[in-house]
């Protein structure tokens, strides 16, 4: 049974085998010292309708509603049992679009929704900060927020600190499976292969997936306007007429290349760590052209009672050894410092995780990342509208 298995949206998912720490922890650390990501192989490591209330309020309840196979189990359950909070957590975030298509209405018109904390990724951040729809976050009750990160303080996209709490960064780049593909993957224009037809998926993330194409064309994300965009726009669009592109997806891409939908797609670093610990077929590497890096967020939503608890919760999450069990689990950037010190004073086997490039990128590999461009509100409907023709959403 395929353990990503996706739930409409609103509905918890529950894992039909739920991977234990020790399995996610072993498969990274069996790739500390062996693996680069480079262009050479990485081997996989791993609306409540109800008005607006305020900001707070005096209740024993929380949701969180993030991405799927975004945390251990262990630690959720860890924080029911120490806070007393009834919390609720889902893995119904599959879209950023997607998910704010469906908030917007209750939102815009002053109701709250049912999460009090959403997980957006960076771009969304300041979408939701001009719109009003996030409270700011309580630092007073986080203690544990002064563990930031050094290069996540007061970030692009909510230059203030006001408003968002980093949950993990992570690399996007391709994932595919060896045995499928009958060779190594390491460039954008094996994506492209007429052999793959039919079986290559692509993201609806739309900046994942144009800024891959666009440094395929020579052209730098980071720098990126809607007419230097075009080239990667047009690729992107002939391999869709052409049957070359199965599918565009958000996170259930996993489901694909679990099942043999997808034989090579753009996927995530830390999802295709979790998929391999049952297929060791699977792979994850940065293209020789680069990789796109990104962050999601923890923010408040507008008008929930219950941001004391979820000053909580950031709070737990905030501190270095609930962040470390996370960072085993998910095999993503952790957004806390001292999770490396952590691993480096532990066993063996978490010695190697702090080794792991994965988990924490070193400065060559850095160098290979891209962050797409701040758009300006008419430059992102442009893009919007040009992708969304594309894909057909």
């Amino acid at each position: 049974m395929d353990p990503y298995r996706r739930l409409p949206p609103g509905l918890t998912q529950t894992r039909a085998a739920p991977l234990s720490r020790r399995r996610m922890l072993g498969r990274l650390a069996a790739l500390g010292g062996a693996v680069t990501l480079g262009p050479t192989v990485l081997a996989a490591c791993g609306g409540d309708d109800e008005d607006s209330g305020g900001g707070s309020g005096g209740g024993n309840s929380l949701t969180f509603s993030n991405w799927p196979a975004y945390i251990d189990e262990e630690t959720v359950d860890l924080f029911r049992e120490e806070s007393g909070i009834d919390f609720t957590y889902t893995e119904d975030f599959n879209d950023n679009n997607e998910y704010f298509a469906k908030i917007q209405s209750d939102l815009s018109a002053g109701r709250r929704i049912a999460a009090d904390i959403i997980a957006p990724t960076y771009w969304l951040v300041p979408r939701l900060i001009q719109l009003e729809f996030v409270e700011e976050i309580p630092f007073d009750q986080i203690p544990n927020s002064e563990n930031l990160v050094e290069d996540l303080r007061n970030p692009a996209w909510d230059p203030d600190g006001r408003y968002s709490l980093p949950w993990q960064s992570g690399m996007t780049g391709i994932a595919y499976n060896v045995r499928a593909t009958g060779r190594e993957l390491n460039s954008m224009e094996d994506l492209f292969d007429p052999a793959f037809k039919g079986k290559v998926g692509m993201l609806s993330e739309m900046r994942d997936t144009v800024g891959l194409v666009m440094l395929s064309t020579g052209v730098d994300p980071a720098d990126a306007t809607f007419d230097n965009a075009q080239p990667a726009f047009e690729r992107i669009e002939k391999a869709k007429a052409d049957g070359q592109i199965r599918q565009f997806t958000g996170n259930d891409y996993m489901d694909d290349l679990a099942s043999g939908g997808f034989v090579a797609c753009i996927g995530w670093s830390g999802d295709i760590g979790q998929l391999a610990l049952d297929n060791p077929d699977l792979r994850f590497v940065i293209p020789e052209e680069g990789g796109m890096r990104w962050s999601d967020s923890m923010v408040i939503t507008k008008g929930s009672p219950n941001a004391d608890n979820a000053a909580k919760w950031m709070d737990f999450v905030y501190d270095p050894e609930h962040a470390a069990r996370i960072a085993e689990y998910v095999g993503y950037n952790s957004p806390v410092e001292g999770v490396r010190e952590i691993f480096e004073s532990g066993t063996e086997e978490q010695k190697a995780l702090a080794e792991s490039p994965l988990l924490f990128p070193d400065e060559e590999t850095n160098a290979r990342l891209h962050v797409f461009a701040a758009l300006d509100e008419e430059a992102e409907a442009q893009f919007d509208e040009r992708f969304s023709s594309i894909i057909g959403a």
